[in-house]
């Protein structure tokens, strides 16, 4: 039987298998060379991209903290960003605005007027899925700051709550997709989930839910693939047979996967070449410890 902390241990190096893994194929032929050229396959290493860097610098802020500081946690993406890591140039701008002493809640529409609604917010997610498991309510809130401090369009910050919520629920079982899809607040992503209930195959999961930047065409993908397998190995190969924004899906996926599996279902033969892996998962306990603390 997999205990809850091995299911956090899973989601966080979940997320971050998956990002490495998505993150070789994302892209075009010069997408894929520029990777390489920053380190992707160098050395034997998986290496991950923004996706799980933004993953890991909100755990830690919810452990440093004891919960979320959307102040707290904006300085501290703001401050540690590689930009090697592969982040959107509307990112880099906002978060290098946000370390010049801009308050996030101005920074968060300085690119998009209405907010960003791309799936930056929610390939992140999973560890508010995993801190505020415990609490509904709680987690519905904490997804929707976090979200809004890049993703202030709501279906940007839709997208960060569906993944927490469909996270907090793996840790328990199995999906529920019309629960998902009963506590979705907008029209893209309830209708998308309806479609994701359905049996389909590679073509029309692309087709009919999507693999783009946006938020409702990507984090509802990622749903309907972690609910769909049992093998982590071919659901990454389903994912980047897709093409696509292979990477996220592959975090948002994986986060997901992890949870509802236990750390035991992910590749041990890649797990020992992950970028950072003991560091992960040593979060990933850190994290485990504070969120049973009374709050």
């Amino acid at each position: 039987m997999t205990d809850l902390e091995d299911r956090f241990v899973g989601s966080m190096l979940g997320l971050a298998l998956g990002d490495a893994l998505g993150a070789r194929h994302e892209g075009g032929p010069i997408a894929r060379t520029l990777w390489w050229a920053m380190g992707i396959g160098k050395g034997g290493l998986l290496r991950w991209t923004d996706d799980t860097e933004m993953a890991i610098g909100l755990a830690k802020s919810l452990i440093e903290n004891g919960g979320l500081d959307p102040d707290k946690l904006a300085r501290h993406w703001a401050e540690n960003a590689d930009w090697k890591r592969g982040y959107a140039s509307g990112a880099v701008r906002l978060l290098a605005s946000i370390r010049e002493g801009a308050d996030w809640r101005v920074a968060n529409r300085s690119v998009f007027k209405d907010g960003s609604f791309g799936n930056g917010a929610a390939m992140r997610a999973a560890p508010l899925g995993l801190f505020f498991h415990k609490d509904p309510a709680a987690l519905v809130r904490a997804a929707e700051i976090a979200s809004s401090i890049t993703h202030a369009h709501p279906l940007g910050i839709e997208g960060g709550v569906l993944i927490a919520r469909a996270t907090a629920m793996a840790l328990q079982g199995p999906l529920d997709l019309e629960a998902l899809r009963e506590g979705c607040r907008e029209d893209e992503f309830r209708n998308l989930l309806s479609i994701a209930s359905k049996e389909m195959d590679r073509d029309a999961v692309k087709r009919r839910l999507g693999m783009g930047i946006e938020a409702h065409r990507s984090a509802v993908t990622a749903v309907h693939v972690a609910n769909r397998f049992t093998d982590f190995v071919p659901m990454i190969e389903f994912i980047i047979s897709m093409g696509g924004d292979t990477d996220t899906v592959g975090a948002m996926a994986g986060g997901i996967f992890g949870a509802r599996h236990g750390r035991a279902s992910l590749p041990e033969d890649a797990l020992e070449v992950l970028e950072e892996r003991e560091w992960i998962e040593r979060t990933a306990r850190k994290l485990f410890n504070v969120s049973q603390n009374d709050r």
